[in-house]
């Protein structure tokens, strides 16, 4: 999509970038409950139970797994979410935000 700038009286035509995405990427730990990290899944990322399941299964294989890939303030509130419903029920779950 193309839009015209004003530059010192001048109008110049520029490209605008569509916003970069992030990815919401969980943590291993190995405290927080296997059935608390689908919980997470099903009500904050909405997925559904065999995905969240599957993806569950990936962070505790792997120590990590993309929960979901998001511009930038869904990917943050998410984020923030998961942590704070973690701590609500004391567990040390934790996630990160990584560019695309």
């Amino acid at each position: 999509m193309e839009s015209s700038e004003y530059e010192g009286g001048v109008v110049t035509d520029s490209i605008v970038q569509p916003p970069r995405n992030y990815k919401v990427i969980l943590l291993n730990d190995d405290y927080t409950t296997m059935d608390f990290v689908v919980h997470v899944l099903m009500t904050i990322f909405q997925k559904d139970e065999a995905e969240a399941v599957a993806l569950m299964e990936e962070v505790h294989r792997n120590g990590k797994g993309i929960a979901g890939i998001y511009s930038y303030d869904i990917a943050a509130s998410k984020a923030q979410k998961t942590i704070k419903l973690a701590r609500m029920n004391e567990f040390p779950l934790n996630c990160r935000l990584e560019r695309c």
